[in-house]
């Protein structure tokens, strides 16, 4: 008997022992893909680090204190992180009770056409101003933002453009400029991490009612579910937001914001070398500033409210024919009369202060802080207001000719530069600034390597015309900054450079040809 009960008991100590031994097995495994997992991230960041597009800071978005910083004022694109202007703008319309979620988004022709991402309306259609809201949060959706953006431009996404560029200013983001509504690539369209993480706050603190778009894992639109690119919402403890971005030029951009245990902080990366690295990238300064932002104190309310948008002409109903949606309509002023949209609804109940009379946009005073995230908006300069006339002619800012080089007419020709110039059979094969004789400039870039992806980005659009052509960048000092030409040579006379240009201006890349 005795004999039998050891060996039952020597069975029940051995099955003890071998789920022990398993239980103990899957428990070094999940360690061992959990160190992995830590590892991987801690190498991604590391390079990232060292990536010369890199870009980042974090502030503690309850004082406005910089935990981090590294490149934070270089100009750099801004890619889809520009629809965060373009749904600040929306914000702000429907607070105000000039649109509602509900309001129809015509599509024209020139919406409909953008490059994917898209929701894929065609020209003619319209979505909901709450549809554009979350195609823009999940898909970064290219069509719908620059539908947004002519609907509140009065049927011009080049004036909608201008006022996101005088809203940024308004907000402090003073090196930044926006040219369209979506991010596809501009040479002038910049911005810097401190006026991204500026809005970053802005969009949070200013419109709380609608900020929870941001965190959108997934909507039905029709028959499809469309899922958010933003990977670290739901994955990474208190982010809540906001937006991601890439293009070949701003390589891969991210903005989150994290609220956890009564800390709150927004982080900005721009310049990634690729998804996974960014994305580890933020994980690490999240990891390593949260613990660092204060729990208590600061103002709640950081960044003082911008003066509502610069008026804009009067809009027609979005159901236009579709010959009228895509009319060219003038530029008018930032003061103009006051925007108009079809379907005005009762203002949201939470209003946050805004001014009590139309406004136009001032330069903003000398903040008394070093901080530049909490530097006060000046009071706004009181106007009288009009309505102009559609046929009215109100001059508008140039773009500025450091990032965008002017048109210089169908010759696409420097004329100051040739005017000037003969260039000669004996001249040298090359000089300090890339080789002699005729070039042809494609935009300029704040890095060398950014310059050199234009051109490769552009010599693949420009067929033969540019088949022998050599790229090279030029750099140069811009108000303090050091900029860089991304330029073709190799061109053997005039005619050659002009059709290379003629050819990248066909693709949609503005150009001008000069002799070197």
């Amino acid at each position: 008997m005795q004999a039998k009960s050891g060996i039952v008991s020597r069975s029940v100590s051995s099955v003890s022992s071998s789920r022990s031994g398993s239980f103990f097995a899957k428990l070094l495994a999940i360690l061992s893909v959990a160190v992995t997992i830590v590892l991987v991230d801690s190498v991604n960041a590391d390079a990232e680090a060292a990536n010369p597009k890199y870009a980042g800071i974090v502030v503690d978005a309850k004082t406005g204190n910089v935990l981090y910083s590294e490149n934070a004022d270089r100009l750099q694109y801004p890619a889809s992180l520009t629809k965060m202007m373009t749904l600040y703008m929306t914000f702000e319309a429907l607070e105000q009770g000039r649109i509602r979620l509900d309001t129809p988004v015509p599509f024209s022709a020139h919406a409909a056409a953008q490059a994917p991402t898209k929701l894929g309306v065609r020209a003619g259609g319209t979505i909901t101003v709450e549809q554009g809201i979350l195609g823009l949060v999940t898909l970064s959706a290219n069509d719908a933002a620059t539908a947004l953006g002519e609907m509140l431009g009065g049927g011009s996404e080049d004036r909608f453009a201008q006022l996101m560029t005088a809203k940024a200013h308004a907000l402090g983001m003073t090196r930044t400029t926006y040219r369209n509504a979506n991010g596809l690539p501009n040479t002038a369209q910049m911005t810097t991490a401190r006026d991204q993480a500026r809005l970053g706050i802005a969009l949070r603190q200013h419109f709380p009612q609608y900020y929870g778009y941001f965190s959108t894992r997934a909507f039905k639109f029709g028959s499809r579910t469309i899922r958010s690119h933003n990977r670290l919402v739901g994955s990474v403890r208190g982010v809540d937001g906001i937006k991601t971005g890439y293009t070949r030029a701003a390589g891969f951009n991210l903005v989150s914001s994290v609220q956890v245990d009564g800390k709150s902080i927004v982080g900005v990366v721009l310049g990634g070398a690729s998804t996974p690295a960014r994305d580890a990238q933020m994980r690490n300064l999240i990891a390593s500033y949260l613990p660092k932002a204060s729990s208590r104190g600061g103002s709640s309310a950081l960044i003082a409210q911008a003066a509502p948008a610069p008026a804009m002409i009067e809009t027609p109903a979005p159901v236009l024919p579709q010959k009228a949606l895509q009319k060219a309509q003038p530029p008018i002023s930032a003061a103009a009369a006051d925007l108009s949209l079809p379907h005005k609804g009762p203002l949201p109940d939470a209003r946050y202060q805004v001014a009590e009379t139309e406004v136009a946009y001032a330069e903003s005073a000398q903040s008394k802080s070093d901080n530049p995230l909490v530097a006060p908006m000046p009071a706004p300069t009181k106007v009288k207001t009009m309505t102009f006339k559609q046929q009215a002619s109100v001059a508008v800012p140039k773009p500025a000719p450091a990032y965008m080089p002017p048109e210089q007419g169908d010759t696409s020709v420097d004329e100051v530069t040739t005017a000037s110039t003969t260039p000669s059979p004996t001249r040298a094969a090359s000089t300090s600034n890339g080789p002699a004789g005729w070039v042809v400039q494609v935009g300029v870039s704040p890095s060398r390597q950014m310059a050199m992806d234009l051109l490769e980005s552009a010599k693949s659009k420009g067929g033969k015309a540019l088949a022998s052509a050599k790229p090279f960048a030029v750099a140069y000092a811009a108000g303090g900054d050091q900029l860089y030409r991304a330029r073709f040579g190799g061109f053997d006379d005039q005619r050659d450079a002009v059709n290379a240009c003629k050819a990248l201006k066909k693709a949609g890349i503005m150009c001008w040809a000069a002799a070197q």
